[in-house]
């Protein structure tokens, strides 16, 4: 009986600390999910010619792309253009630089492989003017490319990036004489952050879409047009359900869109090496009030209003859906079982080899035609 005691005696310090450990563990992969974060290398630089203006990079599915990227890097420059492949074997890839490089400047070796191209306004040679739009977060930077028509275009960012991912559509839809609203949202870094500093995944950063939209209507829209990147596609869909003025949101455009969350987080959780059950709990103590804040999260995180297969009957709006299957990041399959669920609203041309919100710069004109064919054939063109 006295080893018994004992043995227990040492046995439930030891489960303790265990599960002690395991609910740290939990928590921190959680904290993952909803704590901002900043760009992190994915690409290496393995060499840079000045003379000929190319740059090699070690290979990867990113990299050997055809196509215009950027490459956000440290030193002497902190952003390149990308153009053409010029050649490519195992483990490198040559391309073309379109930003020029003088002879002496100093590239870091760790890189960050982009497919934002456009970093600043000003490089689309188009009329815009910064405006702040008043969200329940505070005050939120965008900038508007203004135009005639009274159906606007309104552009929402993804995951860890900013409004500057956007950029790339705004010409697109200024050559169809619509203004174009580039917002911003809380804890994106240019928007005033909330009061613990997380991303709540759509939940609650839809009411800052929301405010965008009054202000287009406050100037001139009577109806908008969505279009949401990655997460801010989760954010667009979200807004579509419950905006005040969702009678005025006349359709979505969706550009590798979080659909739902649960397959993405754990397809992520797997590319970085953490195992199940892992992510199921995090996302489990994410979404319980007694947890959420533990793991980093504000609220809980209501990870069933956020499965828009589950809600599909709640759209009433067209959606046109861009969403690659090879993405690499967010998983095609909620976005084509989305499109499944409501072929009535749902066009989804079929794209195969683009990665992740990288359609523009894989195929500029496919992708352009899709949306322009889509806003023609469902009267948002300037003047319908």
């Amino acid at each position: 009986m006295k080893s018994l005691r004992h043995a227990v005696a040492l046995l439930v310090p030891a489960l303790l600390a265990m599960i002690a450990g395991a609910a740290v563990l939990v928590f921190s992969v959680g904290r993952r999910v909803v704590t901002p974060s900043s760009r992190v290398p994915d690409t290496e630089i393995l060499a840079v010619d000045t003379g000929a203006q190319t740059v090699e990079l070690a290979r990867t599915p990113d990299t050997e792309l055809p196509g215009r990227y950027g490459l956000f890097t440290t030193g002497t420059h902190d952003y390149l253009k990308l153009g053409a492949v010029l050649s490519a074997d195992a483990g490198r890839v040559r391309r073309k630089l379109l930003t020029e490089v003088d002879a002496g400047a100093e590239i870091d070796r760790p890189a960050a492989f982009s497919g934002w191209y456009y970093t600043s306004p000003s490089e689309l040679h188009l009329p815009w003017e910064p405006v702040l739009i008043g969200s329940p977060a505070g005050p939120c930077p965008a900038w508007l490319f203004p135009a005639e028509s009274s159906t606007w275009v309104i552009q929402i960012h993804g995951r860890g990036v900013t409004r500057a991912e956007c950029l790339r559509a705004v010409p697109v839809f200024h050559a169809m004489g619509l203004p174009t609203l580039v917002v911003s949202y809380r804890n994106d870094g240019d928007a005033p952050p909330s009061r613990g500093g997380s991303y709540a995944l759509g939940a609650s950063e839809w009411r800052d879409v929301d405010a965008a939209i009054s202000y287009a209507l406050r100037h001139g829209a009577v109806r908008v047009v969505l279009m949401g990147w990655s997460m801010g596609g989760a954010i667009a869909l979200q807004t579509a359900v419950s905006s005040g003025s969702r009678q005025a949101i006349a359709g979505l455009v969706l550009d590798s869109p979080v659909v739902d969350w649960r397959p993405v987080l754990r397809y992520q959780a797997h590319a970085s090496g953490i195992v199940a059950p892992l992510p199921t709990l995090a996302m489990n103590a994410l979404s319980s009030p007694l947890t959420a804040r533990l793991s980093g999260a504000e609220d809980a995180i209501p990870f069933d209003r956020l499965d828009m297969v589950r809600r599909a009957d709640e759209l009433t709006v067209p959606i046109l859906l861009l969403h690659s299957d090879d993405d690499g990041f967010v998983p095609v399959d909620a976005s084509r079982a989305l499109a499944e669920a409501r072929p009535d609203l749902v066009t989804m041309p079929h794209f195969a080899v683009a990665r992740h919100t990288k359609l523009w710069n894989y195929d500029q004109l496919g992708w352009t035609t899709a949306i322009t064919e889509w806003m023609a054939a469902n009267g948002f063109s300037a003047g319908e």
